[in-house]
């Protein structure tokens, strides 16, 4: 559920092309790159406008983040009501959205027997897509 205090729900001219830009960008996308589609559809948006906004649409639900193989965190539009989890390619980035309900069962599970209430869980997963060649290595289960 999206936030309801008032710095989450102002809405800004900034606020709205970082979500035009999020919602039109194919798959994942860092911040800088997300600025720079914001600077070349001529949106004068700073990059720390951007960082700062992608912060709040986390903390409200409205991206899902994962990072790329630096660490850098990559981010996608997440439409209202939806949770997912998403297999990425290491070497074009291209994502995948995966059906992992048995995640959601397990979480749900450690919630029933801790006791724990508002659980939030990250799973990533990456790997090198079909047309992608092989020499970004091998993936490590764990």
């Amino acid at each position: 559920m999206y936030g309801t205090s008032r710095r989450e729900t102002r809405s800004t001219r900034q606020r709205a092309a970082v979500l035009g830009a999020l919602r039109a960008a194919d798959g994942f996308v860092s911040a800088p790159a997300l600025h720079g589609l914001l600077a070349t559809g001529g949106a004068a948006v700073g990059l720390t406008t951007v960082y700062r906004t992608l912060r709040l649409f986390e903390e409200t639900g409205r991206v899902d983040v994962t990072r790329d193989d630096s660490g850098g965190r990559l981010y996608r539009w997440r439409p209202p009501g939806e949770h997912r989890h998403y297999l990425v390619c290491r070497a074009c980035g291209a994502s995948l959205a995966v059906n992992a309900e048995v995640v959601e069962r397990w979480v749900a599970k450690v919630m029933r027997e801790s006791g724990y209430r508002a659980v939030a869980h990250t799973l990533e997963l990456s790997g090198v897509c079909d047309r992608c060649p092989e020499e970004h290595g091998p993936g490590t289960a764990t």
